[in-house]
């Protein structure tokens, strides 16, 4: 967006009205109890409809280090134990694969609004060449199964497996970990890398326990239900079908054009307008991705975390909206400071308000 746009004092002042009264509708006493527990017909809401859980001999031995978390922070944490030459690493998760949030959202059109080049870890080390600037779930979750296939990572791991309890047994010096499917092993050391981000959460809407018609939530997308697949395959089941959607954030930017396209009848349920951007994907060209050089993914990782803290770079090499606008903010900053402002808590603020505003 340009810098030369003029925002007046009447246009500031409306929008602030008009952020403060959304602000009024998210703020609420109630804060998480406004969900519901998945309870009746939602009690399976958080199983895992992908993998099917496979019985298996408890197990009681000892491991080197336990990562309870397999998603990009468990694996990248175990690539790097074997870069190190640690053996004897174990990744503990519930879902049946690793990936993280990247197993369980499965909806269409779900995407990552974080450049792959610097969102996807580890791409020197796998040979990968991301599809695109942007590039869609299934291929992110791919790439983690690449990643623990590459380094070992699957052979000791417990999937479709949850740590009950980590505690520190003194007498021999160790951590206990005991699953919900009856292991008892140890550990010299654990790391935990849970999100918050995998776990469904219910709208506190009367009726919705009594609802007859078919639900589920876009974490746990019902494919047999709609037909088609996370890979953009049409949802052939939906012609014929009236569906509601219930809230527009990230995750229903991304699918309502798909559900929009397949299905016969699509309502949309808003409370409060998301932000909305330019996408501006790209396909990755592989001769120029090859002309990169040894070392570039760390190269560009520093830039772009330069950017994002305040900092100064010769070339903006990730060139999106997060470095757009933390650009924006810092260059505001420094045009007040150089105005003879001083550096305080309320002027990155003012800056980011103002560049918000534009």
């Amino acid at each position: 967006m340009s810098e030369s746009i003029q925002v007046t004092d009447e246009r500031r002042q409306e929008l602030r009205e008009r952020y403060l009264l959304e602000r009024d509708k998210r703020l609420r006493a109630d804060g998480n109890d406004q969900y519901l527990e998945p309870t009746g017909r939602f009690e399976g809401i958080t199983d895992d409809p992908y993998t099917p859980v496979v019985e298996r001999e408890t197990v009681h031995d000892d491991v080197t280090v336990a990562i309870i978390g397999a998603g990009f922070s468990g694996l990248v944490t175990g690539a790097a134990l074997e870069k190190a030459g640690v053996k004897n690493v174990r990744l503990l998760d519930a879902a049946g694969d690793v990936g993280g949030v990247w197993y369980w959202n499965r909806y269409p059109g779900a995407m990552c609004d974080t450049a792959a080049m610097i969102y996807l870890p580890l791409l020197e080390e796998t040979g990968t060449v991301p599809s695109a600037k942007y590039v869609p779930a299934h291929e992110i979750f791919a790439h983690a199964q690449r990643i623990a296939t590459t380094f070992g990572l699957y052979e000791n791991a417990l999937l479709s497996t949850s740590a009950t309890e980590v505690s520190w047994d003194a007498d021999i010096q160790r951590w206990r970990i005991t699953t919900d499917r009856g292991d008892n092993f140890t550990a010299k050391y654990v790391a935990t890398g849970t999100g918050p981000l995998h776990r469904p959460k219910l709208p506190g809407i009367d009726g919705i326990d009594t609802f007859a018609g078919h639900a589920f939530h876009t974490s746990r997308w019902d494919y047999d239900y709609c037909g088609g697949g996370p890979a953009d395959v049409p949802m052939d089941k939906l012609g014929d079908r009236r569906v509601a959607i219930i809230g527009t954030g990230a995750t229903a930017v991304q699918c309502i054009p798909k559900l929009g396209r397949d299905a016969g009848e699509l309502f949309v349920f808003q409370r409060t307008p998301s932000s909305i951007d330019i996408r501006n994907n790209h396909p990755i060209d592989p001769e120029w991705f090859a002309s990169l050089g040894p070392g570039w993914q760390r190269k560009w990782l520093r830039n772009f975390t330069l950017l994002q803290t305040g900092g100064y770079a010769d070339v903006d090499l990730v060139m999106d909206g997060w470095t757009d606008i933390a650009q924006r903010v810092r260059d505001r900053v420094a045009a007040r400071v150089m105005a003879g402002a001083e550096l305080r808590p309320e002027t990155p603020l003012a800056a980011y308000a103002a560049a918000d505003d534009a």
